[in-house]
């Protein structure tokens, strides 16, 4: 009876281990975009647009612009023109018409935990 839990749980973690998410990050470097995000627990809708270079955010009636540097096809750091403030983004995954991402401080407080924050960005058009 051991043995077929042995070849079970063998079997399932062969297969999830052998799954690797699609990741088209190129695709994704310039376009419009979406994104969902709370505030308070209240959900709110931002938008985007970002080419090599910039990139544009508007949420909650502000507009924000930030420089894009690309470390490679699937992350990069926006750095704020306004307040120099950087963010490294990772993306994880993508679909034809979405990406899912992670995203963090990119400078690091050694007195504050770091805090890695997920969501997804929906492409609105290239």
């Amino acid at each position: 009876m051991k043995i077929k839990y042995f070849y079970i749980l063998a079997s399932a973690l062969c297969f999830t281990s052998c799954y690797n998410p699609t990741r088209n990050c190129a695709d994704f470097k310039t376009g419009e975009f979406t994104f969902d995000y709370q505030i308070n627990g209240e959900e709110k809708t931002g938008r985007f647009t970002r080419d090599k270079e910039y990139s544009v955010e508007y949420y909650e009636n502000k507009v924000d612009s930030s420089s894009v540097r690309w470390i490679n096809d699937c992350e990069f750091v926006l750095k704020s023109l306004k307040d120099q403030s950087s963010i490294h983004f990772k993306i994880l995954e993508t679909t034809k018409d979405s990406y899912t991402f992670e995203y963090s401080n990119a400078a690091r407080d050694p007195k504050k935990e770091l805090v890695v924050m997920k969501g997804t960005a929906v492409r609105v058009k290239k």
